[in-house]
């Protein structure tokens, strides 16, 4: 019972501090209403895709919250399509692109999502 109580006391000392903790000074022995304000912070999130490049190979990852279409392709130096694929519904667009075996060229990887467009150039020597 002893507990009780003092849990019960302690209680009382927290809230009666948070109400004046909310209060203005000249309000001190009025009767009132306890302010509330929320901060917000809004966090910017980049949705540009990563290319990593390792050797003759680009990783590609791309976080595609809308899970709209995600279109991939992949031109040479005059403007050939060498690669072309469309992912629809992915949370988390993933490919590697090898050039490994590829003929000696500039290659541009582009991606294509609701938010735009973003390309990555690889030379192949």
């Amino acid at each position: 019972m002893k507990v009780l109580k003092n849990v019960t006391v302690v209680a009382a000392l927290l809230l009666s501090a948070i109400g004046l903790a909310n209060t203005e000074a000249t309000d001190f022995g009025k009767k009132t209403v306890a302010k509330y304000e929320v901060e917000k912070n809004l966090v910017k999130v980049n949705l540009d895709p990563v290319f990593v490049k390792k050797g003759q190979k680009i990783m590609m990852n791309l976080l595609n919250v809308s899970k709209g279409k995600v279109l991939l392709k992949v031109y040479d130096s005059e403007d050939r399509l060498v690669f072309d694929e469309a992912i629809d519904g992915d949370l988390v667009v993933e490919k590697a692109f090898n050039f490994e075996k590829a003929f000696k060229d500039e290659y541009t990887i582009v991606v294509v999502d609701k938010f735009g467009t973003y390309t990555k150039t690889m030379v192949v020597r």
